[in-house]
């Protein structure tokens, strides 16, 4: 079929939907929700079977949906409608919640049903709920859709007609520190994270919160700004306190907390932890490791995958000290991203964004050098999260790839005005050959675990139910069959003799067309990274997105 996906944004639930729909050789166009016009000039020209709208947020002019069947994913349960629903979901502690598709018309989610997936509710933030069960639900869900709609005995389900529930505003978000405890802070902050985050103030600063961490040994009056941490700023509340990892000034965009408060907390307390943390106790942290055997599993939960360059060098530090006393080290990530690459948040907050992009860069350049150069172990990557940009040539960097079913990658820098580093243009060829590496760079379209397979970007595709199992059964073979172990370090060890000077003037090639690209002000770089973290809403939909086949 053709299928025009009407989008508010390519974001990552969008970018799953359209891997999977090429996956089964549906010819995909996308089209942003920009204004009625283009929509409706973009249905004309693609002429689609169908329309399928899994992120939309505002209404479909009439004309679209009556001339071809359009479906809408509402991320909440049959009798669910309204904005916020994933949000009241949380707030109201369901236990169940779902996703369901229904057929457009002229009542605010009132069509009727044509596909229903229901989950158990998770203890997390709203953001980790949806790239996670609500993705899941949703690919069930299209799959389910497109096998009704091919069945002619299939009769969709009414809508409940329920009344739509409220917009939640920041009033129904807000934090009352003298009242609520360090658990209904949590819930809150988790109810508003990643967007909008809950309004609050400190020293006069009106910003939103997100992130919430909560500690178990530090204790502090409510509100009270009692110690400080990679970032993070930790707050006394009525009964302990949190950690709160992010703030966003109003009218700015997100940035660790301290960066945010900057002077104001200068005299506080820097709590530190050991370089690795051993997860003995609750409080936050971004980098763990635990081992199994002679199997060292180093995890690094950075922010929405963004890694500064302190963040980079202090990876590189652990795994450096991990590679001392075990056979093979496993870069596993974090709960909901592997790695997006630099930080771009930051690169925008920066009164020296030549001098801190380049010093991002080279950070990142220094931790991948130490996983490519590391000669005496087996590295392994478990992307069993996305990853993007310099994330996914930080996996690359790795002997083995591994990935989860449901993954979606993104091999290319270019839609942000960069070439790129990481030494990609080692790993990428190497994988899938010049020729793949350059289309993939070029197109800049996300890829699914199964196309990045197929092309030897992967080694193993695993499936999301018994993912770690799979994992750690693959990693400890490789760390016990002892004589394929010695034989594999041999051969590593003189392929890396023989190759050094190649691999060094790959990175270096990169790094020469890269540094006008983050120090000349008229770089394309500055202008698209502002529009990225300002979250500017595009004029028109990028061309890469137009009727898509799998190639």
């Amino acid at each position: 079929m053709k299928i025009l996906l009407i989008v508010s944004a390519f974001n990552s639930l969008t970018q799953r939907v359209f891997c999977e729909l090429q996956e089964m050789n549906h010819t995909v166009s996308v089209q942003y929700a920009i204004s009625n016009e283009a929509m409706m000039q973009s249905v004309d020209a693609f002429a689609p079977d169908i329309i399928f709208c899994p992120y939309l947020k505002k209404y479909l002019p009439c004309e679209i949906f009556l001339k071809t069947p359009t479906f809408i994913l509402h991320p909440g349960i049959r009798g669910d409608r309204g904005h916020n629903a994933l949000d009241h979901a949380i707030r109201e502690d369901k236990k169940e919640w779902g996703v369901v598709i229904l057929r457009a018309n002229e009542e605010f989610d009132g069509g009727d049903i044509y596909a229903e997936v229901r989950f158990e509710m998770r203890d997390a933030t709203k953001a980790s709920i949806y790239r996670n069960e609500v993705a899941d639900a949703a690919s069930k869900a299209l799959k389910g859709l497109l096998k009704n709609l091919d069945d002619k005995e299939f009769k969709p389900t009414p809508q409940l007609k329920m009344p739509m529930h409220n917009y939640l505003s920041q009033n129904d978000r807000a934090i009352n520190w003298e009242k609520d405890t360090t658990q209904e802070i949590i819930k809150k902050i988790h109810v508003s994270d990643s967007f909008p985050g809950v309004k609050d103030e400190f020293f006069g600063i009106e910003c939103y919160l997100f992130g919430a961490w909560e500690e178990d040994k530090l204790k502090g009056n409510p509100k009270e700004i009692i110690a400080k941490r990679d970032g993070a700023i930790c707050v006394g509340t009525i009964d302990g306190a949190i950690w709160i990892s992010h703030m966003s000034e109003v009218g700015r965009f997100k940035l660790p907390s301290t960066y945010v408060l900057k002077e104001k907390i200068k005299g506080v307390k820097e709590e530190r932890l050991p370089l690795i943390f051993d997860m003995s106790y609750k409080t936050f942290y971004e980098i763990s490791s635990h081992n199994d055997g002679d199997v060292a599993y180093l995890c690094f939960n950075f922010h929405n995958g963004a890694m500064h360059s302190e963040q980079c060098i202090r990876l590189k530090y652990a795994f450096e000290y991990l590679k001392e006393s075990a056979k093979v080290i496993v870069l596993i990530g974090a709960q909901d991203f592997f790695s997006n690459g630099i930080h771009l948040n930051i690169l925008e907050d920066s009164k020296k964004q030549g001098e801190d992009g380049w010093s991002n860069i080279n950070a990142m350049n220094d931790l991948i050098k130490s996983i490519i150069f590391a000669d005496d172990i087996i590295t392994v990557a478990s992307l069993h999260k996305n990853a993007g940009a310099g994330g996914v040539f930080l996996a690359l960097a790795c002997d083995y790839v591994l990935t989860c079913k449901d993954v979606v990658l993104n091999p290319h820098y270019k839609t942000l005005g960069l070439s790129g580093s990481e030494y990609h243009t080692f790993t990428l060829p190497k994988r899938v050959g010049a020729h793949k590496s350059k289309e993939l760079l070029e197109r800049c379209l996300p890829i699914n675990a199964a196309k990045a397979k197929e092309i030897n970007m992967v080694d193993e595709v695993f499936e999301k139910e018994n993912y770690f199992e799979q994992l750690r059964s693959f990693s400890d073979k490789l760390a016990n069959m002892q004589d394929e172990y010695d034989d594999f370090i041999y051969e590593k060890e003189d392929y890396l003799q023989r190759n050094r000077e190649f691999i060094n003037e790959c990175k270096e090639n990169e790094l020469k067309i890269m540094y006008p690209e983050f120090w000349d002000k008229e770089s394309s770089f500055h202008r698209l990274r502002h529009d990225f973290v300002y979250k500017v809403c595009s004029i028109e939909t990028p061309q890469r997105l137009k009727g898509v086949t799998d190639a």
